[in-house]
């Protein structure tokens, strides 16, 4: 058997270090393979002491092929790619394939999969820490239960050319990145087939508004998309909500109650923070998606539901299941059509545009008399900010600006006025890399002073009101920045 892979980094890592071995080594010294065919991606720098290091640990013969891929989770580079090295090793010989579906992208490993379930005779590998190298049991048939599918051959061209044409109901979507415009095709794509989907995305990234969107142009467009925060129910409740229950069933069930799944019958449930449900309820939700049934609690006999699943999560999923956190039958029967959303600060040229857009949405929704706009000093505010928190952050901010501009433009001051959040995330706060050295002193004094005459300016020089603003307790400590500052 031939062993097919992508060259993760917990592969590279391994090489580094003593008493690592890493996905593909660990595979190798529990089964036997006639030869090795990898792909990668990584700067050669990174992978020819890897591949050397690989081929002195076994005997056998070793190939390994560069593909430049826009990015590691461009499903149409990556499809391309692992296509192409499964085409050629089929044409080449009879012999059985096995692919490690573990190192690498989520879309790495949810591409593998389409392949080996729709077009390739293959047999799945898979290693982790916790449990060692074993056979991937992919528990269910692509071909057989999604028809027609995501990876069509002539859907994908036209993806890869651009001439799929995206569903208006995509149009809430403000974007003209074109990494940004290949997802909503692909998800234009996915919303025609009834399938599973995955979207993974950092906070404020648009998760829900891309669920909603295909569900919307989907043939369950008629019926309900039930969204679920699966983070924020309680343990005690998991049952009820997601099950239903009937009059009786436990105190408080005063009467009959429709669960989330009955609640979505015939149209789509939205599974919000999907990473954070726990072990016990993934197993139920396994064995619905797999029946197609629910058992209300306090009920004797099931009920049949007809629900599409789309899910959503933050977290690196296949990061969970290899630390035994997350199913991993579970994730397969979910990536299946997987969008991964870049953040703002990666959609080049969205920015500005999508400013202006909920800048004429938010005065709409505040019902001004006069649509504000944005002054130049304030654009350029708006562009040099990272913006962690994405859309949702952004939103938030210039509904502060808003609020808080006096006149029709929204000035600089007024967006500077709106950024009170820090991003605790960065080791480099302020932008300041201590590897240069730092003033703390100069840099303390810059914030204090900033807030200062931010706070003096938007009470328009009420000392108390002001005071109060930036927690000094009395006008007399915030007289002294003033005249530190020379504010008047």
């Amino acid at each position: 058997m031939r062993l097919v892979s992508w060259i993760g980094g917990n592969d590279i890592k391994a090489q580094q270090a003593s008493d690592a071995k890493g996905p593909i080594h660990s595979t190798t010294l529990a089964f036997e393979f006639s030869e090795f065919h990898f792909l990668y991606n990584y700067d050669e720098q990174l992978i020819q002491p890897y591949i050397h290091w690989f081929k002195s640990q076994i005997s056998t013969n070793v190939q390994a092929t560069y593909y430049q891929l826009k990015s590691p989770t461009d499903f149409n580079d990556i499809y391309l790619a692992a296509d192409a090295l499964l085409s050629k090793l089929t044409n080449e010989s009879d012999e059985p394939i096995g692919i490690l579906i573990s190192p690498g992208t989520p879309a790495m490993q949810a591409v593998w999969i389409l392949l080996g379930k729709t077009k390739y005779p293959v047999e799945f590998f898979q290693s982790s820490k916790e449990q060692g190298a074993a056979k991937a049991d992919i528990p269910f048939d692509i071909a057989a239960e999604f028809i027609p599918r995501v990876t069509v051959p002539e859907k994908l061209v036209e993806l890869v050319s651009g001439r799929v044409a995206i569903n208006a109901a995509f149009d809430d979507i403000i974007t003209s990145n074109p990494q940004m415009l290949a997802l909503k095709a692909k998800a234009t794509i996915l919303a025609e087939r009834d399938v599973p989907v995955l979207i993974y995305g950092e906070s404020g990234t648009g998760k829900e508004l891309f669920a909603t969107a295909i569900h919307n142009a989907s043939l369950r467009a008629n019926k309900e998309i039930v969204a679920v925060n699966c983070g924020a129910i309680p343990d005690t409740l998991i049952d009820s909500a997601f099950f239903g229950h009937k009059r009786g069933a436990f105190t408080g069930a005063h009467q009959d109650k429709k669960g989330f799944f009955e609640q979505a019958d015939g149209g789509t449930l939205f599974l919000d923070e999907f990473g954070e449900l726990k072990p016990d309820v993934q197993v139920r939700l396994l064995r619905i998606l797999q029946s197609g049934e629910v058992t209300p609690v306090g009920a004797s006999a099931a009920v049949h539901v007809n629900v599409r699943i789309i899910a959503a999560t933050n977290k690196d999923l296949s990061l969970e299941v290899a630390e035994g956190r997350f199913r991993e039958d579970l994730f397969y029967r979910i990536a299946v059509g997987v969008l991964l959303l870049p953040s703002l600060r990666h959609r080049s040229g969205d920015l500005r545009l999508i400013a202006e857009h909920l800048l004429t949405k938010i005065c709409v929704e505040f019902n001004l008399a006069i649509h504000k706009k944005y002054s130049p000093d304030a654009i350029k505010i708006i562009q040099k900010q990272p913006w962690h928190g994405n859309v949702r952050e952004l939103q938030s901010a210039i509904s502060r600006a808003v609020l808080w501009s006096a006149g029709e433009k929204i000035t600089a001051t007024d967006i500077e006025q709106s950024l009170f959040s820090i991003d605790k995330s960065s080791q480099n706060i302020l932008g300041q890399d201590i590897a240069q050295g730092v003033d703390l002193q100069g840099l303390l004094d810059r914030v204090e002073e900033h807030y200062v005459r931010a706070a003096w300016e938007f009470t328009h020089g009420q000392k108390i009101k002001a005071a109060e603003l930036v927690g000094l307790g009395s006008y007399q400590n915030l007289d002294k920045r003033l005249k530190k500052y020379k504010i008047n």
